[in-house]
């Protein structure tokens, strides 16, 4: 239920916890009794005293004089249901029945670590949120600064939560907390507005890593905190630090960083996902990765020390190129001083980047190498051929054999309009490489042994980049759709056609002759017809003639009749 106003004005409003038993028999009998505390808070009608919120919590708001019906009793002997009420009534009220920070500390006295907890956090609420009159307000904070000297972690942790978020909160308890256990202190100095830079630092100055670490957390973190990390903090707060995007970073405090934390490869991650990172130490953090795998292969014995670091190196060079191509005129400008003073800045990495279509890059490093100003250096570099030129290398120290080279690869930059990009340019490759091979001079083997590393290498990208084409490439015919042929007719054709000239063997004809001779031999000798009267009126036995039985006709032997058969059967047809 929402609260409602009714006292007389200038009237404030005290929360109250009142202990309603869980027996629904005893509940009228202490809402009456509601009703007469009420009455004695200055309410003058019923409306002054609107229950506003329930809540399971102990009550620590009314002391035993104020409790006149023995149906409300103490939380502590048995289940109840705390309702919290809001009462008008006159401001000197406080003073006159003991006041907040008496009853709260009359309750400290016997509560436990929990219960001490949960009357803090309602306390600090109260302050803050409830509009309590000056002579109340100062009476909280009293008992809020009582708070501090609680000897149990969860009170005072409590007391924490309760006013880490608040503007308004009072900054000598938020100091105090700050300066609490790591437990405790977390919680403020992770987010509490009161505290300022200089309370951030001293506190960041004598923390251990918790405490580093929730102000590395801080949201919008002051520029000047986050330095005092980045100078003092450890690993932990450091790399928290460092993913912290709102955190105020200046450049020289992710260099500090760098320098404590470079050879941990977290933090190398770390600081390489930041955005906006400066283009010098973007490369350093590449240097470094690449010498830390260098190492990590040569102890593992995968490659040989030398060819590790020449590894190494390209590596890092190919990187500068990439990331030179695209950074802008300052950070090129502090890319080639972080590169001449760390000893980098070396003929292989300009005539990478002269190769790779980028200009801006070696111009800033032989102003950088020679001393002389950028504006004239890029002038000098608008006519290679020109003795300008011819000065501003001399002064740079490189070797004076390359300057044909540098000439003939500044011009051929200028003239093809070459992109800047992150790969070697075969065009440009061979170009300087037939500038070498022109003069034959011994003293340009080391960097015609360079060029023709960087020919294969932008050869292999070539070989790489067209594989990728044409296996993304769509096929250059599509394969025809193969109709049904019936082959019946061609079937039908061909056997016709085998089978003109065809004649099938004969079979040869078994002779049965002889064998059938001899079994009716064997059957017949020895053998006499019985004797039947009617067998003789019928026609007479056939002889079988030798003749006929080797005879080749199939014809049956003619069967002679009798003459009166004969003449029987003419008479009946």
């Amino acid at each position: 239920m929402d609260d409602q106003r009714v006292g007389p004005a200038g009237a404030s409003r005290l929360e109250l916890s009142v202990v309603i038993a869980l027996d629904k028999q005893q509940r009228a009998r202490e809402w009456r009794a509601l009703g007469a505390i009420a009455a004695r808070l200055g309410g003058r009608r019923p409306g002054h005293f609107e229950p506003r919120i329930c809540l399971l919590k102990r009550a620590f708001t009314l002391n035993r004089r104020e409790i006149k019906d023995d149906c409300v009793t103490r939380a502590a002997e048995r289940p109840v249901k705390s309702l919290e009420a809001v009462a008008d009534r006159p401001a000197a009220f406080d003073r006159a029945e003991g006041g907040i920070v008496r009853r709260f500390l009359a309750f400290a006295q016997q509560a436990d670590a929990e219960g001490r907890a949960d009357a803090a956090s309602a306390l600090a609420r109260a302050y803050l949120y409830s509009g309590l009159a000056q002579d109340a307000r100062a009476e909280a904070e009293l008992g809020l600064a009582t708070v501090l000297d609680d000897p149990s972690a969860l009170v005072r942790r409590a007391l924490a939560e309760a006013l880490a978020s608040a503007a308004d909160a009072p900054r000598h308890i938020v100091l105090a907390l700050a300066a609490d256990q790591a437990e405790v202190a977390c919680v403020v100095l992770g987010r509490s507005p009161v505290l300022g830079e200089t309370e951030l630092v001293d506190c960041a100055a004598v923390g251990d890593a918790l405490v580093q670490t929730a102000i590395a957390r801080r949201p919008h973190l002051s520029a000047g905190a986050a330095a005092a990390l980045a100078e003092i903090g450890q690993r932990e707060a450091a790399v928290e630090l460092i993913g912290n995007l709102d955190a105020d970073l200046h450049p020289a405090a992710l260099w500090r960083l760098f320098e404590r934390f470079g050879d941990d490869a977290e933090m190398r991650e770390a600081l390489t996902n930041r955005p906006g990172l400066p283009a010098a130490l973007r490369n350093e953090l590449v240097g470094a990765a690449a010498r830390a795998l260098a190492d990590f292969a040569a102890r593992c014995d995968w490659l040989s020390a030398g060819r590790a670091r020449r590894i190494a190196n390209e590596a890092r060079d190919q990187a500068t190129a990439t990331i030179a191509a695209r950074a802008d005129s300052e950070a090129l400008a502090e890319l080639a001083r972080r590169m001449r003073d760390a000893g980098t800045l070396t003929v292989a990495v300009l005539m990478r980047a002269l190769l790779s279509g980028e200009r801006d890059f070696p111009v800033h490093a032989l102003s950088e190498l020679s001393g002389v100003a950028l504006r004239r250096a890029q002038s000098f570099a608008r006519h290679p051929d020109g003795h300008g030129f011819a000065a501003l290398y001399a002064k740079a120290g490189l070797p004076d054999a390359f300057l044909p080279v540098f000439r003939v690869v500044f011009t051929d930059v200028a003239a093809i309009d070459a992109p800047s990009g992150e790969r070697l340019s075969r065009v440009l490759c061979e170009r300087a490489i037939a500038a070498c091979e022109g003069r034959r001079e011994s003293e340009l083997a080391p960097l015609q042994s360079l060029l023709w590393r960087f020919y294969a290498e932008a050869a292999r990208d070539s070989a790489r980049d067209y594989a990728d084409e044409a296996w993304c490439a769509p096929p250059l015919l599509e394969p025809a759709r193969l109709e049904r042929v019936n082959y019946e007719p061609l079937l039908i054709e061909a056997v016709a056609a085998a089978l003109d000239d065809f004649e099938p063997p004969q079979p040869k004809r078994p002779n049965y002759a002889p064998l059938l001779i001899d079994a009716v031999a064997a059957a017949l000798e020895g053998f006499e017809p019985p004797l039947d009267e009617t067998r003789e009126s019928l026609a007479p036995p056939v002889e079988l003639t030798f003749a006929w039985l080797m005879g080749e006709s199939e014809v049956a032997p003619a069967v002679q009749l009798p003459a009166d058969m004969l003449a029987a059967l003419a008479k009946a047809a």
